[in-house]
């Protein structure tokens, strides 16, 4: 996929003109907060509608849930679940969690939301520390990017998991190394899609996920 700026990605994923507007300001936002946080790596800005944007936008076609809750863990910058919410702010349906412990790229997410409508709700603490019972409705879908080998993975999403929601994961070329750490643990039925946006990375559609010693 060949995206080098905002009219390649809009025609690419078919996005409305206010949509792209909404994503420009999160792209300049996360621009100008890069030069006080540390948000992604630097390099990737060059490319950013593509590695990051693109990246993420992904994810919606292959979850599509677009009336339904949805949880990110570990969402960074805000990649997928951030993207998604700005996706989903102009049909005005869906909801987005996004869980970040850093308090100061919670804060520039909160500024995102405030800037663009983004249909999402932040939680600045540990996965760990989330009930999952506080989140409602539950989460149809949970997502993840560049958190934790699968296995670890696996353990944070476990409470949406287990109670039926999807997992889509965004991975890169090790996946198949995690996939066989992640069966010694974890009896999973998954399904492997390659990225639009990596060749050498895919997107792990986990449909079920239990512990093996349970």
């Amino acid at each position: 996929m060949r995206i080098s700026g905002p009219e390649d990605f809009g025609q690419a994923f078919d996005v409305s003109a206010a949509t792209l507007d909404r994503l420009r300001i999160y792209v300049d936002l996360l621009i100008q907060w890069q030069q006080r946080i540390n948000l992604v790596g630097p390099s990737t800005l060059e490319t950013v509608w593509l590695r990051h944007i693109a990246d993420g936008a992904q994810v919606l076609a292959l979850g599509d849930a677009r009336g339904q809750t949805w949880i990110d863990l570990g969402t960074g910058a805000g990649i997928p679940g951030l993207v998604i919410a700005i996706l989903l702010a102009e049909g005005g349906r869906g909801h987005v969690h996004l869980v970040e412990s850093n308090q100061k790229k919670a804060a520039f997410l909160r500024e995102v939301i405030r800037k663009t409508g983004a249909r999402a709700t932040i939680h600045a603490e540990r996965i760990e520390a989330i009930d999952p019972r506080t989140i409602r409705p539950e989460p149809v879908i949970v997502t993840a990017r560049a958190l934790a080998p699968l296995a670890k993975l696996l353990d944070f999403a476990r409470p949406w998991l287990e109670d039926g929601a999807l997992g889509v994961f965004l991975k890169g070329q090790d996946v198949d190394d995690e996939l066989t750490e992640a069966a010694k643990y974890w009896r999973i039925k998954v399904r492997k899609q390659p990225s639009r946006i990596d060749p050498k990375g895919c997107v792990l559609l986990v449909e079920e996920a239990h512990r093996a010693d349970t």
